[in-house]
């Protein structure tokens, strides 16, 4: 108990900067995502809509890689940078908890923009990913030309959204439990992440 209260001591007690501006890059393009993602699917099978529908398609893409990049980032810049402990009075199995949801969103934050880029890579219709407009994207080495990508893109279709609605559900608990945090049990966890809200004493 010493030990993890001296680790503690010694730990920051907000996130970064840095690990600030990352998380809120992220939870807004997930939002944003998440949004355009419903709407595309529908709006591609209707002629009045399948021009602006396509051109979502390619910013959904765009921001869906940018998303990727960017947790690589933020998973990179966490072990570099520990985030601060967590309230002393919360709970162990609470503690497991958050650490289990965080470990879960770090992974479906890489696995369904993986998921997307593959079975973009799969589909039949070739249609390459121009990164907001600027430059190419590459396809997956090997999915393009593969003699079953008609599998890897059902497949992979399937995995990105049902880990998409996963995500989805997570982030409701998520916010729900942040919102726990600040007005019931009037703790300093969301303002660890929100520097206009001030820290309880």
């Amino acid at each position: 108990m010493d030990n993890v209260g001296s680790i503690a001591v010694g730990r920051p007690k907000r996130y970064t900067t840095v690990a600030i501006a990352l998380h809120w890059m992220i939870a807004m393009s997930i939002l944003v995502l998440m949004v355009a993602g419903v709407w595309m699917v529908d709006a591609i099978k209707k002629p009045e809509t399948r021009a602006l529908a396509f051109d979502v398609y390619q910013w959904h893409k765009s921001l869906g890689l940018t998303v990727l990049v960017l947790t690589v980032v933020r998973i990179a810049w966490r072990l570099a940078n520990p985030p601060p402990p967590l309230p002393e009075a919360m709970p162990i199995l609470h503690r497991r908890l958050a650490a289990v949801t965080h470990v879960v969103f770090y992974a479906l934050m890489l696995m369904i923009p993986l998921a997307g880029w593959a079975m973009v890579s799969a589909s039949k219709f070739g249609l390459p990913t121009i990164v907001f407009g600027l430059f190419e994207w590459p396809h997956v080495p090997g999915v393009a030309d593969h003699a079953d990508k008609a599998a890897i893109e059902a497949w992979t279709k399937t995995a990105h959204k049902a880990m998409a609605y996963g995500l989805g559900v997570l982030l409701v608990l998520h916010v729900g439990a942040a919102l726990k945090h600040h007005v019931v049990d009037r703790d300093d966890v969301l303002a660890r992440m929100l520097p206009f809200v001030r820290r309880r004493p």
